[in-house]
């Protein structure tokens, strides 16, 4: 298969063409290096601004989507220790949560001294979904670019309950654990509109309500909530301007507790339906669902196209696989 000279994509990626060079036009269009320093900076001085107006005006800061994976713990930390906030940790558990994610969730919090809550959405729901996706697409093609089906459906469900969270308890900031290849520094700070917000759920509830058989109501927000657009939360990537760089990250987040698991792909510390919704989609699709992601850090120097290359060949757990496999078939 033809890989792009400089990043990761395959021939394969949707929109793909290469050069007589052999690099594709992703790179060829991306301006990326030379803009990111100056982008980095801008965003972090927004941001340092809009922390100075929340900060300790409510009984949370801010909320953190925490999985317990190694990208939403230095996330957790980062909020608590380095940009003073009190954070609200918001964890999904979609039914295929490791239990050492679960440890890591309850050292980590402690040792921060941060509130946690969990929220587990019905095992059937995300059971149906996850049947439905191995025998038909939920969702477009360019949807899933980025993201496995099964995925998709997980963090869209999670994104649309952290913020119905958010706006109940009214925390005006919510940070996520995007890496910098999931979160362009340009779109990594910005204000929730209400009524964007709205169509999405719309579209999203309709295919998930589908694939599940089931009225999820419960998990969206009401339509009379759109209607006071100024009490959306702001939503913050903050690996995108700040420095991301893997080994440092577990080397810091190891001294709160934390551990690496042992039934992991190459790209998830944290759920068992990584390597089996990974397989899934490169089955389908013919690349890695992760491909793009990894293809931008690559660009960016953040990571090695040695090492990019290493996390797209290494993406199946057979012990993981074997447990999703038998939680699937269980009624």
């Amino acid at each position: 298969m033809k890989i792009c000279s400089r990043c990761v994509l395959p021939e394969t990626f949707p929109g793909i063409s290469f050069d007589k060079y052999g690099v594709c036009n992703y790179c060829s269009d991306s301006k990326a290096v030379e803009d990111y320093s100056a982008q980095k900076k801008e965003i972090y001085g927004k941001f340092t601004e809009l922390l100075d107006n929340i900060r300790g005006k409510y009984s949370y800061d801010c909320t953190v989507a925490y999985s317990g994976g190694k990208d939403s713990t230095f996330a957790l930390y980062l909020a608590k220790t380095h940009f003073k906030l009190n954070p609200l940790a918001l964890t999904f558990d979609n039914g295929f949560i490791s239990e050492e994610a679960f440890r890591n969730i309850r050292t980590v919090t402690e040792a921060l001294g941060v509130d946690s809550l969990i929220i587990k959405a019905d095992f059937g729901v995300m059971r149906n979904v996850i049947k439905r996706s191995l025998k038909e697409p939920i969702f477009p093609l360019k949807a899933l670019e980025r993201a496995s089906t099964i995925c998709t459906s997980c963090i869209g469900l999670a994104k649309f309950i952290f913020l119905k969270t958010a706006l109940e308890k009214k925390i005006p900031l919510m940070v996520w654990g995007w890496t910098p290849g999931q979160a362009p520094v340009r779109s990594s700070l910005m204000k929730i509109n209400a009524s964007l917000f709205k169509s999405t759920q719309s579209i999203f509830r309709k295919q998930l309500e589908e694939a599940s058989g089931s009225d999820l109501s419960r998990y969206f927000i009401e339509d009379s909530v759109f209607d006071s657009p100024e009490a959306f939360p702001y939503t913050v990537s903050p690996f995108a301007f700040t420095d991301y760089n893997e080994k440092s990250i577990i080397s810091k987040i190891k001294k709160l507790g934390w551990r690496e698991p042992g039934e992991m792909d190459a790209n998830s510390t944290n759920c068992l339906l990584n390597s089996f919704a990974n397989k899934v989609h490169l089955d389908r699709h013919g690349f890695h669902p992760y491909a793009f992601e990894i293809a931008g850090m690559v660009r960016l120097g953040i990571m090695s196209r040695k090492e990019g290359l290493s996390k797209l060949g290494k993406f199946e757990n057979k012990k993981a696989m074997a447990i999703v496999k038998k939680k699937l078939a269980s009624r």
